[in-house]
């Protein structure tokens, strides 16, 4: 017998049909959308925490530093066997891969959610929980830090996004693929996690990490404006293919180095490694050489959330260069 605790947060999950003004909206308690579930794990107590009821894009970073704070009490008490966070899609791969940054225990944690609403034809939530908590109770789960689960496909937390607005299948590893199925109840495993970073210990975070989308002809004004007006500690960049920006971005880049800012570089591409490839003006290694660090497997939000842990924790130039090149 073991406890597997289900943290819900909000999202689509627990959402259905407003006819009023034919919308989705936040509808269901935590006890409601698990009515139908509790007889099913009669071997496992399942407890029920109502942590919020926000939708995705209301989830904050010093949100998910709360979450992972009552994630990480959960896991200390002797009688449980994992967690399942239950959350919004939009930003999950974001609390997910916060969770796996911050989190030592070896005990499962599962974050999942909905693609539909329980007024739709297809509602994915109650398998997806179904899932989750199956993994949860699985022994080979123990060690692979935060798992993604939805769609009956198993990802880590450090590899999985959300790729498309709609579809079930949304969430992907794309460069590498599932860590593992669930299939007729039984959870199947066919590889191991590829990226174990350092866990990050932190009471706090630094909020003023800002993300921009690079593209053709963008200059520096942004990044003169994140300097000036909102008091920068950090920038992350997706840039241009390998990780390469256009040469109007540079003078910017320059002024944020030279005050000590850290500006790290991911790719606006959906899958691929980011690379010191290019030498010429703007390319990816002239960026290095100005004192750039480069994010080889991270996209921009998982980027943004890493340098916020890290600014937190006051670490320098090299410790940054350590963290974000596994």
């Amino acid at each position: 017998m073991g406890k597997i605790y289900l943290v819900f947060t909000g999202g689509t999950i627990s959402m259905k049909m407003d006819n009023s003004n034919h919308s989705v909206v936040p509808a269901l308690s935590a006890s409601e959308v698990m009515s139908s579930l509790l007889l099913s794990f009669h071997e496992y107590e399942l407890e029920m925490i109502e942590f919020s009821k926000l939708p995705s894009p209301s989830i904050t970073p010093p949100i998910m530093l709360e979450l992972s704070q009552l994630v990480s009490r959960l896991l200390d008490e002797i009688d449980t066997t994992g967690v399942v966070v239950v959350h919004g899609t939009d930003t999950l791969e974001e609390t997910a891969f916060f969770l796996d940054t911050v989190l030592g225990q070896q005990k499962p944690v599962v974050v999942t959610g909905s693609m539909k609403s329980s007024s739709e034809l297809g509602y994915d939530g109650i398998n997806n929980l179904v899932s989750s908590i199956l993994v949860c109770m699985d022994s080979e789960s123990i060690g692979k830090g935060v798992l993604v689960v939805l769609n009956d496909q198993i990802n880590a937390a450090s590899e999985v996004t959300k790729t498309n607005t709609l579809s079930l299948d949304t969430f992907k590893s794309l460069d590498f693929g599932p860590l593992g199925i669930v299939d007729n109840r039984q959870v199947i495993y066919y590889r191991s996690v590829n990226f174990k970073r350092p866990v990050i210990t932190t009471d706090r975070i630094e909020e003023n990490v800002f993300l921009l989308k690079v593209c053709s002809g963008t200059d520096s004004k942004l990044i003169d404006y994140f300097l000036s007006g909102l008091n920068a500690k950090g920038i992350v960049l997706e840039a241009l293919g390998r990780g390469n920006v256009p040469p109007q971005m540079l003078p910017g880049i320059k002024r944020a180095l030279a005050a000590a800012i850290p500006v790290v570089i991911t790719s606006r591409c959906p899958s691929g490694r980011v690379f010191d490839t290019y030498g010429y003006e703007g390319g990816g290694k002239h960026l290095t050489s100005l004192g750039c660090i480069i994010a080889p497997n991270l996209n921009g939000q998982k980027a943004r959330l890493l340098l916020m842990l890290s600014l937190a924790k006051a670490y320098k130039r090299d410790d940054l260069i350590r963290i974000f090149q596994i």
